[in-house]
């Protein structure tokens, strides 16, 4: 950003150019309308001279005066006339052939075209009995002008035109001689206006200075010393005093909001660990419903599933342990733990805690190893699963969620399918973003925290929805190659 000093420089220096510009167009404009009236009268007056001496002409002639004689009636007097008025002069009859014209012989085209009949038309409909035809040829601007020629007792005989091209020479060179005597003097105007505006600057920004160097040391996390100057003008006066009073703001200020983030920062750590508490809790509630249900004593695997709902259980419960210990110590959530672990199986044992009859989990291998804490493994594969779920409305017929585990490249890719509401273009960008959520209830915590998580371990998250079809999120964790 351009500094104020710098400012006041360029905007003198911009309006002497602008006015430059401005005299330097208006000048042209001037010009270019000078010579168009020139060129505008000079064919006016040739014309009068020329009809004058044509009438002239008609008067003396012994022919009978009609269309049919023009062309014997000015036979030898129509070069006379072109020599004279130094202009081309052709003469046509009523209905627009030409009858006679001044050029030499061998230039004249054996069937000369005729006027065109828009030009007859205007010529015939005009009060002056008069119209100029403008066109540029060769960007050389030409005037031809068409007249009715008539007899003493004002019959129209004819059409008389007058080809005029425009020779701009003597304004184009009075127009580049002015420019130039412009220019050196606003050449000149400039180099005083560069020093004129330096200085002027200067004196006006000294002052400015002062209070900007000590606006550059003001810090809300330090003391900040008062300004203690008397200048010359009193809207800077103004301004060191409103410094002044604002210093003494900004250290009330400090103190509320040092303590204002204290509380904030408590604030957030208390809902982060709740939320991470409530997670584990959740599949154990789910665990324990489902042992309620399914268990039977007569049951061959009863060990086995009674081990299976135990180590769950466990689980979560050390994942909880680990969330009071780290909030204890005042650090992150759980400590990664680098596991060289077979995900396929961590992603169907952290299915087993859900019940619905709907969810389907999928592997196009039986082993695909990655390395990656266990619990947070479950805790992403829940939490995803668990949003899943809450995506689908009650009362929705067809339920579906599809739990996909698959490789590749050097990339295990797990998805989490489901066929719920989807979310909104609006909110798609804000999906991650800590407290945003969709839900009734809940801090909308779940999809930041399981997003830090993967990308720790240099994985991605990503998710592709269309509004009332559905959601399908994507992890992309590395795997180790065996």
């Amino acid at each position: 950003m351009l500094s104020l000093r710098i400012r006041i420089f360029l905007s003198m220096i911009v309006l002497i150019i602008m006015a430059s510009i401005l005299l330097a167009s208006i000048s042209i404009i001037q010009f270019k309308n000078e010579a168009k009236e020139y060129h505008q009268e000079r064919l006016e007056r040739k014309e009068d001279a020329i009809k004058e001496h044509i009438n002239y002409v008609l008067s003396t002639t012994t022919y009978p005066l009609t269309t049919e004689n023009l062309g014997l009636i000015f036979k030898d007097k129509i070069h006379e006339l072109a020599q004279i008025h130094s202009i081309e002069i052709n003469i046509y009859s009523l209905d627009g052939k030409l009858l006679k014209s001044s050029k030499e012989s061998f230039s004249v085209d054996k069937v000369s075209p005729p006027i065109p009949k828009y030009i007859l038309k205007l010529v015939r409909s005009s009060i002056e009995k008069r119209y100029v035809d403008i066109k540029t040829i060769n960007g050389i601007k030409n005037r031809s002008s068409y007249s009715q020629i008539k007899d003493d007792k004002f019959k129209t005989l004819g059409i008389l035109n007058l080809p005029y091209v425009e020779d701009d020479g003597f304004y184009e060179n009075e127009l580049n001689n002015f420019l130039i005597r412009l220019g050196q003097v606003y050449s000149f105007m400039l180099i005083v206006a560069f020093a004129i505006a330096y200085f002027l600057s200067t004196y006006i920004t000294k002052s400015l200075k002062t209070i900007s160097d000590k606006l550059s040391e003001t810090s809300l996390n330090q003391k900040n010393e008062k300004i203690v100057l008397e200048a010359s003008s009193k809207e800077i006066n103004l301004l060191i005093k409103a410094y002044n009073g604002m210093v003494d703001k900004l250290e009330k200020s400090a103190i509320k909001l040092a303590q204002s983030e204290r509380e904030e920062a408590w604030r957030e750590m208390a809902k982060q660990v709740a939320h991470e508490i409530k997670n584990p809790l959740t599949p154990m509630r789910l665990t324990v419903q489902s042992f309620q249900r399914k268990f039977d004593p007569n049951d061959t695997d009863v060990i086995q599933k009674m081990k299976d709902y135990s180590e769950t259980l466990i689980q979560q419960i050390d994942t909880m342990s680990a969330v009071a210990s780290a909030f204890s110590n005042f650090a992150s959530m759980p400590a990664q733990q680098n596991e060289t672990l077979n995900v396929v199986n961590v992603v169907d044992l952290a299915m087993d805690i859900f019940n619905e009859e709907y969810i389907v989990f999928e592997s196009d291998s039986p082993e695909i190893i990655s390395k990656i804490d266990r619990t947070q493994l479950i805790r992403i594969i829940t939490n995803l699963v668990k949003n899943a779920i809450q995506a689908i409305p009650e009362n929705q017929e067809t339920k579906s969620i599809i739990v996909t585990v698959k490789k590749e490249q050097n990339n295990v890719l797990i998805t989490v399918a489901d066929n719920g509401i989807g979310i909104q273009p609006k909110d798609i960008s804000r999906i991650f973003e800590p407290k945003f959520t969709t839900k009734s209830s809940g801090m909308g915590l779940g999809l930041g925290i399981i997003k830090n998580i993967i990308e720790n371990y240099k994985g991605t998250i990503t998710f592709e929805s269309e509004f009332g079809k559905g959601t399908t999120f994507t992890v992309s964790l590395p795997i180790i190659n065996t």
